[in-house]
This record gives C-alpha cells, sequence and structure tokens, in this order.
C-alpha cells in the first residue's frame, strides 16, 4: 500500500534524486509512486554517520492482502 523511507546520511545531498528513487521504488513494488515517501537527514555529525564512513536507512511498509 505504501513504503516511508528515511536516510541518514551527511553527504551527497540526495534532493535531487528522489523522484527518481521514488520511481524505480514504485516500479519494483508495482505501485505508484504517489505510495512512496523518502527523506533525508544528516546525523549532526554524530557516529559512523556523521563521520561520513557510511549510511544508514529505515524502511516502514504497509503491506495490503489482494
Amino acid at each position: 500500500n505504501n513504503l516511508d523511507c528515511v536516510i541518514l546520511l551527511q553527504k551527497p545531498k540526495i534532493a535531487p534524486f528522489v523522484n527518481q528513487m521514488k520511481a524505480k521504488i514504485a516500479n519494483i513494488l508495482e505501485t505508484s509512486s504517489e505510495n512512496i515517501s523518502i527523506k533525508a537527514t544528516t546525523n549532526e555529525k554524530m557516529g559512523f554517520v556523521g563521520r561520513e564512513e557510511g549510511a544508514a536507512a529505515y524502511a516502514t511498509i504497509l503491506l495490503v492482502k489482494d
């Protein structure tokens, strides 16, 4: 039914790519890109994400049985 994603990273900024990402994910999940939410945030220079040693992502998806 829908997917909510949060991506934690310091760099690069993903705003220019969000629409492309939503379209690709929607295609894979066979749903509309309107059902996909992608947000990005930094980790305020804390931990491995803040030190730019990696990234983290969280996703919550709601599935509906046909």
